[in-house]
């Protein structure tokens, strides 16, 4: 059975139970078995290849023991297990042994994780499915990875879940354009399901990783920030889909509730991509960890705040912002103009509004800049929606390839050869501080549709009302004429 088939057998079985209430309930439900089997699956690769490794996982506790067997405790007895056992223990799991950080992985995981179904019987049926996956078998693990990635793009349908998910058309595109490499210190402050991190691994096997040391250098690298116990779980879980061996980097926790002024040169990092929460605020406190001039509870305005802070000199950021921030005042003028002052902000994005649908509708830009001279000009560059297709949508989302024609634009390495076409343009410094650090520029070559003298148009509309009305009086006289005959 092919991974996808079974993935979907899966969730035909889940809608079966009772307790299972829609996409987020039913992905989180699949993620942390998966996860556990996952984890098992590795546990007894490490246990044949490294001398003395035994698994944080107490043996009783571990996949093969209760799941493996498919003819194993179901029903009541199998919920009474999960329930009563599994997870307090592994909620709890004492952090010991040669591994530590293995065991802290799972309990991180297993601390927002639930088990949703009610019936174990159909969780038996579940579990039987899952046991057909071989996630040491490098090609299962990839197909599944796929079918995994179809998985999280679903969840951009779920309600709110789908703040987590940031399209793998932009992703790639940021990750292209920042272009990392092994070694490089990479920070996500909003990982949500990882989409950044492993567009970044494959971007890097694919140009760069040519050793082991490569691979290792690489995945020492990786720093990524969750606050919320969803997201958090399944990152985890496509790090280990993608080969990372210790996805201990991936920190369940809220980067913002950390003070500011404890940033320090040592946390600094050479490379920024994330999609940071906006349009919603933070609890309150949170900003009283920021200087009094950056204090807000918007969110995005407290991230772009702290990753002017973490950008060590010469470092680079793609990050995604909506338009409030460009244009806003206050705060926002504030934070752009330190932007301005010591990072390079040498190019914006400005995406389709329906990029981010259905979550979001609103304009979204990409920022790239870079730490360490101020920016004397901003490139804009209007991304817009392919021809034929009148927005972006769950069925026809934004694609990598969409942006061949702005990567075509963007130049040479130091993104020498930029010209400003119908779709380019240039905007120096001066002009923006006239401006008083307003960012929201449109396109001066798009030219304003011309929809005529509203007094003409207005006598056309009263034209044609009178017209209407006319023809329903002859419509009227007819129905009565035929109705006397």
């Amino acid at each position: 059975m092919s991974a996808r088939t079974a993935v979907k057998a899966i969730q035909d079985i889940m809608r079966k139970d009772v307790g299972v209430d829609g996409d987020a309930q039913r992905l989180s439900q699949l993620c942390w078995l998966f996860f556990l089997k996952i984890i098992d699956d590795q546990d007894e690769l490490l246990e044949s290849t490294e001398d003395g490794y035994r698994s944080p996982v107490p043996a009783h506790l571990q996949w093969r023991s209760w799941a493996k067997n498919e003819e194993g405790i179901t029903g009541e007895a199998l919920l009474e297990f999960i329930n009563e056992e599994l997870f307090p223990y592994l909620k709890e799991m004492p952090l010991k042994g040669s591994h530590p950080n293995r065991a802290q992985v799972v309990r991180d995981v297993f601390a927002g994780a639930y088990n949703y179904m009610k019936s174990g019987t159909l969780l038996r049926q579940v579990i039987n499915k899952i046991n057909g996956i071989d996630f040491n078998s490098l090609s299962d693990r990839k197909h599944f990875g796929d079918v995994y990635e179809q998985l999280l793009n679903d969840l951009q349908s779920a309600g709110n879940a789908g703040e987590y998910y940031t399209p793998r058309g932009v992703t790639g595109f940021m990750v292209d354009r920042i272009d990392p490499k092994p070694g490089e210190l990479l920070l996500d402050t909003s990982g949500g399901t990882g989409g950044f991190i492993t567009c970044a691994l494959r971007h890097m096997r694919e140009r760069y990783v040519k050793t082991v040391a490569d691979e290792q250098a690489m995945q020492a690298a990786l720093r990524v920030i969750e606050k919320k116990p969803l997201p958090h779980m399944l990152c985890v879980t496509n790090m280990l889909l993608h080969g990372i061996e210790d996805p201990s980097f991936v920190k369940h926790d809220n980067t913002l509730a950390r003070p500011y002024s404890s940033w320090g040169t040592s946390d600094q990092v050479a490379i920024i991509l994330t999609n940071s929460p906006f349009g919603g605020e933070e609890e309150d406190g949170i900003q009283d960890n920021f200087p009094s001039q950056f204090r807000t509870r918007e969110t995005a305005d407290l991230f772009l705040a702290l990753f002017i802070r973490l950008l060590k000199p010469g470092g680079r950021a793609g990050i995604v912002l909506p338009d409030g921030s460009l244009f806003g005042e206050g705060v926002k003028t504030r934070l752009k103009e330190k932007l301005l002052a010591e990072c390079n902000l040498h190019t914006i994005v400005r995406l389709p509004n329906s990029v981010f649908r259905p979550y979001a509708s609103i304009g979204t830009n990409l920022l790239f800049f870079e730490k360490g001279r101020p920016t004397e000009e901003i490139w804009y560059y209007e991304q817009r929606v392919p021809e034929g297709q009148k927005a972006y949508s769950m069925t026809r989302p934004i694609k990598q390839e969409h942006f061949e024609g702005c990567v075509a634009w963007w130049g040479g390495p130091g993104r020498e050869g930029r010209v400003e076409t119908e779709q380019a343009w240039r905007v120096p410094i001066a002009t923006i501080q006239e401006r008083n650090y307003n960012l929201d520029l449109k396109n001066p070559h798009t030219v304003a549709a011309d929809h005529g003298d509203p007094e003409e148009l207005l006598a056309s509309l009263q034209a044609a009302e009178r017209q209407a009305a006319d023809l329903r009086d002859q419509l009227k006289v007819i129905l009565a004429e035929a109705l006397l005959r």
